[in-house]
């Protein structure tokens, strides 16, 4: 029997593993905006030259079944941060455009909250969780310094805001320039490690890279083979190169763990490594599995491949543990603790991921299986069960989920389709908007969505 969707608080990661090291482990998240599973590396095939996170993996370890909280960037940022499904955020449904209003809520614990006051955080880059009112701004949610856009770098008015939790003053934001974006982020995170290299640190470093449109800044302009998307993925790149560069310059490489990693898979552009589907998709690989790469030199193992199923929503349990921090109290976290994963190459703590398209839970994936329930046709969005088509894939087998197995593995099917129904029904009461899947039928799908 599969186990329950919600999952129990994380158990504390044993201290000696980190005896080594000078002070509790710095982290540090890169997470790009729309960049693919396939977008780098031996999968980019020469197109997009990665040397630098080629080089990540080979210090360290290389996630091959990771997954984003969501398959758009609002309830996938929201996921991450607070290590819960953003269904239960309110933050689960569409991504936040220019006129609307919802906002994270303040009682939400995000990683900073829970590392704080032990550890200084900044996120620096693309918040997209909250524009309006006076509790928009990541310093009232944990943070203790923000520098970024309060959304995608595609939509208007687009303002750059600097703001630090002392600051009593709402922020004001000032131009922005696309192209010039990412290496402003750059060098506000290579700032603010050297600031803080004395003392535990997270930082969130947000890019809104290679989200269209692709602008890369003037060095990186015509370099790659794959347009301006693989130019903004090589400038992405080295920019991964600077960060690690600096954490080895002031000699704390050793007691920082950088993952790797982004928001959903690519949209218009950008590969999906031959996984089904894309960016906003249905229930299917491509627009949830991402590059995942976890990189601290003597603690993470290098050159390691691991296929362990895991998900954003892992960050804050797993940095509470590695940290020596208790998970935050009366908190439902949906996310597991994968220090051990990381760093010794155990077996995932998870039984079951859930994907959700919007607030909808429209896949079920376990270590070797995944049963899809729902997709997009046309103009219909499709419960595909209800439909006589159940898809239920072997992952070790097909991947790209080319061939259902349903008839084959009868068990399999009906233990998923139980957790499915129970994951339904827990998360039916967390709904700010109708279900697409209407009794089973194919209803018209939702407005477009204009940008994310």
């Amino acid at each position: 029997m599969l186990a329950s969707t919600a999952l129990a608080a994380t158990v504390a990661f044993p201290p000696s593993t980190f005896a080594a090291n000078r002070r509790p482990p710095n982290f540090i998240v890169i997470q790009c905006d729309d960049m693919g599973y396939g977008d780098w590396g031996a999968a980019a095939r020469g197109a997009i030259r990665t040397p630098h996170l080629e080089r990540m993996a080979r210090q360290g370890t290389t996630f091959t079944d990771f997954y984003a909280g969501a398959n758009i960037c609002t309830p996938s940022r929201a996921a991450m941060l607070t290590g819960r499904y953003a269904a239960r955020t309110g933050l689960g449904w569409g991504v936040l455009l220019v006129g609307d209003t919802r906002v994270l809520p303040t009682s939400e614990v995000t990683i900073a909250k829970a590392l704080s006051p032990r550890y200084t955080s900044a996120l620096i880059g693309k918040w997209h969780l909250g524009h309006t009112g006076p509790d928009w701004a990541p310093t009232r949610h944990g943070f203790d310094y923000y520098f970024g856009i309060p959304y995608s770098h595609d939509m208007k008015p687009l303002a750059l805001y600097e703001t630090r939790k002392s600051d009593t003053a709402p922020p004001v934001g000032g131009p922005a320039e696309i192209a010039e974006l990412q290496q402003q982020f750059c060098e506000k995170a290579l700032e603010f490690i050297s600031a803080n290299h004395e003392r535990p640190f997270f930082l969130d470093l947000a890019l809104s890279a290679p989200h269209l449109p692709s602008i890369p800044s003037a060095a990186f302009h015509g370099k790659s083979a794959s347009g301006a998307y693989g130019d903004v993925v090589e400038e992405i790149d080295s920019i991964v190169g600077r960060i690690l560069a600096r954490l080895t310059d002031l000699d704390i490489a050793r007691d920082t763990l950088v993952i790797f990693t982004s928001d959903n898979g690519p949209w218009f552009e950008g590969a999906t490594g031959g996984l089904r589907q894309r960016k906003g998709g249905g229930g299917y690989e491509g627009a949830y599995r991402v590059p995942a790469i976890a990189w601290q030199p003597g603690v993470v193992p290098a050159g390691r491949r691991s296929n362990a199923i895991g998900m954003s929503i892992d960050f804050l349990p797993t940095f509470c543990a590695m940290a020596g921090i208790a998970p935050p109290a009366g908190v439902t976290l949906d996310g597991r603790d994968l220090s051990a994963t990381i760093v010794r190459g155990a077996p995932s703590p998870h039984d079951e991921l859930l994907l959700f398209n919007d607030e909808d839970v429209v896949a079920v994936r376990t270590q070797r299986w995944k049963l899809v329930a729902a997709d997009y046709y046309r103009n219909y969005y499709m419960d595909l069960p209800s439909r006589g088509y159940p898809q239920l894939y072997d992952m070790q087998a097909d991947p790209a989920e080319s061939y259902s197995v349903a008839d084959r593995y009868p068990d399999i099917l009906a233990g998923l389709t139980a957790s499915l129904a129970r994951a339904r029904e827990t998360f039916a009461s967390f709904r700010t908007h109708p279900s697409t899947i209407i009794g089973g039928q194919p209803t018209p799908t939702q407005p477009p969505r204009t940008s994310d």
